[in-house]
């Protein structure tokens, strides 16, 4: 049950992050039409040389293969041009395990927090604007519902064109077509959205994190809960094999004691 909670909470806050992605898109959208030239060191896209991954993980496992699936698909990364910033304990045991190069540490808790995933966000746009890496993914696990979680990979910096995604972002798109009205920017497009954007970078990590932890206590869930169902089945094995022998050795017992009568 505490499980259940923490997961439906993290779920709620996790859709909650959407408003701000639409606005997002609108004003990257209008401002296009308005700054042809514009330009921001978090949008500087680069020859990729050298790859950072956030790498997302449970602290905790039995949660089923939901943190294996995760280290599979970071795997595949040459270790030799990509450097990991660990977030959750797993998360670091797998880079010092693997001998791939750690460069910095973070953990979340049971409820993810804004200034936890602020400091995350901080830590990666440093490393991108000074240059330690042209390229700045995302590899962690996307709750699509209790029995489905997936390991994506995604990227975060440079940030591209920002989209809204699913159902109700295509409803939304629809929307911003048909609406023919034009934006004024106070004090203009370049200065808007050059302030949205290290906000936006925020509130994406921390829909991530709220992502993963959703995902993380729903999979111990149903690994929980396939446990218990499999315990049961070895009990009732157990049972049926015990109480064979036991009539075996009464129905043996009675054979020796109607033998030695009959002698």
């Amino acid at each position: 049950m505490v499980a259940a909670s923490k997961m439906r909470k993290a779920q709620d806050a996790a859709i909650a992050g959407r408003p701000f992605t639409h606005l997002m898109y609108r004003i990257q959208r209008d401002a296009t039409t308005h700054a042809t030239d514009f330009k921001h060191p978090l949008l500087e896209v680069r020859p990729v040389r050298k790859r950072a991954i956030i790498l997302v993980s449970a602290d905790k496992g039995l949660c089923g293969s939901l943190n294996s699936n995760v280290f599979r698909l970071a795997s595949q990364y040459d270790p030799e041009t990509t450097l990991f910033v660990a977030v959750g304990k797993r998360a670091a045991q797998f880079v010092a395990r693997t001998g791939r190069q750690l460069l910095a540490e973070f953990e979340y808790s049971d409820t993810p927090t804004y200034p936890q995933a602020c400091a995350i966000a901080a830590f990666a746009r440093d490393v991108f604007i000074k240059k330690e890496a042209d390229q700045v993914s995302v590899v962690a696990s996307r709750f699509i519902n209790t029995m489905t979680q997936q390991a994506m990979s995604i990227e975060f910096l440079p940030v591209g064109e920002i989209l809204t995604v699913g159902a109700e972002g295509k409803a939304f798109e629809k929307a911003l077509a048909a609406d023919k009205a034009e934006s004024l920017f106070e004090p203009g497009p370049e200065d808007v959205l050059g302030y949205l954007l290290s906000h936006y970078i925020n509130i994406y990590v921390y829909q991530i994190l709220l992502n993963a932890k959703a995902s993380e206590q729903s999979a111990r869930m149903v690994a929980m809960k396939n446990a218990t169902e499999n315990a049961e089945t070895l009990i009732d094995d157990l049972k049926l094999e015990y109480n064979k022998l036991r009539q075996g050795n009464i129905t043996r017992d009675l054979l020796d004691i109607a033998g030695g009568q009959s002698g």
